[in-house]
Order: C-alpha cells, then structure tokens, then sequence
C-alpha cells in the first residue's frame, strides 16, 4: 500500500486557519501553531462578549432612565413599580429612547407611575 503524505489537504488546513487569522499582528497571522491559538482564544472572547454586550445595552438604557427620572423628581425603582402597577407594558429599550426622542411622552408616563405607585399601599417589612 502507498504512503499518503496529505500534501494537497494539509495545505489548505493551514491556509483555511491562516485566512481567519488575518489581521493578527506579529507571528499570529503567520505561523500555523500561533494562528490557531489565537484564533480558539478570539473565538472564546467573542463568545463570551456576544452575551456581554447584551448586558451593558441592557445596563445602558437603565442608566438613561435613571437620569430621565432624576431630572423629573423621581427615582428609577419608584418609577419602574408605578409603570407595572399602572398596567404600562414597556420595556426599558423603548423607555430609554421615549426619554430621549419624546419628552412630553416620558413626562406623562412618569406621572401616571407617580400616581400609581403612591395609591398602592407599601408593604410592611
């Protein structure tokens, strides 16, 4: 039986891992063994910060609505408790842009939130 050496297929294994580490300074774009580590760790960091980015939009539009509220005598938690007991179902992604596209809009839901909150008893600790 011959002997196969994979030239052809080796080949393009090294040249398919080179082509994703393009870009990479220094011996990372063009050493096998370096390109193929930093493509697993880029791979890990763009996993993690896929989930990452998720949470500090999230942490983004709570701190915009934060400061909405403070600029209209309220406090975020105050505000939030009032919009679900008033029955108002917006997220915190449409809240922030009311905030900041539509004022006169905001204003109205803070009070309605206001009112709301104050009429509900508080409870007891």
């Amino acid at each position: 039986m011959p002997r196969v050496r994979k030239g052809a297929a080796r080949t393009q294994a090294r040249k398919r891992l080179l082509r994703k580490a393009r870009g990479y300074y220094g011996t990372k774009h063009r050493h096998k063994y370096q390109a193929k580590i930093a493509i697993r760790r880029a791979g890990c960091f763009a996993y993690r910060d896929r989930r990452r980015r998720k949470r500090d939009i999230r942490a983004l539009w709570i701190t915009r609505i934060t400061a909405a509220c403070r600029m209209r005598g309220t406090r975020y938690s105050l505000f939030m408790s009032g919009l679900k007991v008033s029955g108002v179902l917006l997220n915190r992604k449409m809240l922030s842009q009311l905030a900041i596209d539509e004022p006169q809009l905001f204003d109205t839901l803070v009070t309605t939130a206001v009112a709301a909150s104050k009429a509900t008893p508080a409870k007891a600790g």
